[in-house]
Parts: structure tokens; C-alpha cells; sequence
């Protein structure tokens, strides 16, 4: 098969991370993920979002490009945990929304995005991963990360409904949407195998599979 490059996106807690690891480890691609432990804004971030959030999403602009890139460059094929494109369609957007960015530094962070991925390689697939936000919150729950406990249910369904809109027009690559409250690709071998005959459809064009 020839070089792919996989983006996963989704809310959080749809089972990016997962999905990638297990992907990447069953197919032999390389991967990447999200900048958390080592992203030097993300305490100031969420002890004063209102500050930090221009800041954040320039650190996040930033590494998702050299991110996008590195990927691209390598010989193997690889995929992605979270995309580019979900910085400025969903996050800084919400961040936005909710008066976190003033107007003035939404179009300037816009512009700048807008001039990065103008540039970038397109991906061979986008897999987007949805599931309800009870579903969402119920997970984030149990992983119980320190920098998740202020995720409330409203914000998770104003996420849900940038993606819902994002996705209604999304023709940058072949798309392939998977409702994960019903998948368990983690403990069902069963479950992943269906997963990766559905990507594999997808990247050789054959009639897509109701799951």
C-alpha cells in the first residue's frame, strides 16, 4: 500500500488516543499525538483562559504543523492523533465563543492559520470519531486526568455542534465517520478488525460499510 497519512478527530473522550495506538501498532504505521505534558501554556491556560487562549493556540498551530509535516516527510505511512484543522474549526472557535478570544486576536490567529495549512499536504483520510456527550463526560470521568475536571457537559455539546457543522462541509480528503458509543475497539478484537476494514475500504475507494 502505497505512503498514507491518517488524521483522527473527535471530541474529547470519542477514543482518539486509543484508536491511533491501536491503529498504528495493527497496521504498522507510525504515530503521533497531541502535545499536553510537555505544551508549556497549558497551566496558565486553565488557570486564566481569558489570557492564555491567543497564546495556546498559536503553541497548538505551531506543533500541529511541524506535527503534519514530519508525518508527511516519513517514508512509512502515520497517523495522527487530532488535527490541524480542528484548532481553528472547533477549539479556537469555542474559545472564541465563549469570550476567551477577543475578535481582534481570533482573525489574527485565523489569518495565520488560514496561510499554514493553505501549504500543507492534504491528508489521504480523515477518521472522525462521534459519540454522545453523556458518553463523552462518562469517560472523561473514569481516565480522571487533573486537566480535564473543569469539562463540563455544555461545553463538550458546544464542541459537538462545531463538529456536526465542520463536518457537513468537509471535502479536504475522504472522510469516514465512526459512532464510537457503540464500539469497544479496545477490548473487542472483533470491533477494531471492522474498524480497519472500514479505513482500508476507504483508502482503496471500495462502497463504504454500514457499521
Amino acid at each position: 500500500m502505497p505512503k498514507r497519512l491518517i488524521l483522527v478527530a473527535g471530541n474529547i473522550g470519542s477514543g482518539k488516543t486509543s484508536l491511533t495506538g491501536l491503529l498504528g501498532e495493527r497496521l504498522g504505521w507510525r504515530t503521533a499525538y497531541e502535545s499536553v505534558n510537555d505544551n508549556p501554556y497549558l497551566p496558565d491556560f486553565y488557570r486564566d483562559m481569558r489570557t492564555w487562549s491567543f497564546h495556546l493556540q498559536v503553541f497548538f498551530l505551531g506543533h500541529r504543523a511541524q506535527q503534519h509535516v514530519e508525518m508527511w516527510e516519513d517514508p512509512r505511512s502515520a497517523i495522527i492523533d487530532r488535527s490541524i484543522y480542528e484548532d481553528a474549526h472547533i477549539f479556537a472557535r469555542a474559545l472564541y465563543q465563549m469570550n476567551n478570544l477577543t475578535e481582534q486576536d481570533y482573525r489574527s490567529y485565523r489569518q495565520v492559520f488560514d496561510l499554514v495549512v493553505r501549504y500543507l499536504p492534504p491528508p489521504s483520510l480523515m477518521i472522525y470519531l462521534k459519540a454522545p456527550v453523556p458518553v463523552l463526560m462518562e469517560r472523561i470521568r473514569r481516565r480522571a486526568r487533573n486537566i480535564e475536571t473543569g469539562i463540563s457537559a455544555d461545553y463538550l455539546s458546544l464542541l459537538d455542534s462545531f463538529y456536526d457543522e465542520w463536518m457537513q462541509d468537509f471535502d479536504l480528503c475522504p472522510l469516514l465517520t465512526l459512532r464510537t458509543d457503540d464500539l469497544d475497539y479496545v477490548h473487542e478484537s472483533r470491533h477494531l478488525d471492522t474498524v480497519v476494514e472500514k479505513i482500508q475500504d476507504k483508502l482503496t475507494g471500495k462502497e463504504e460499510l454500514v457499521l
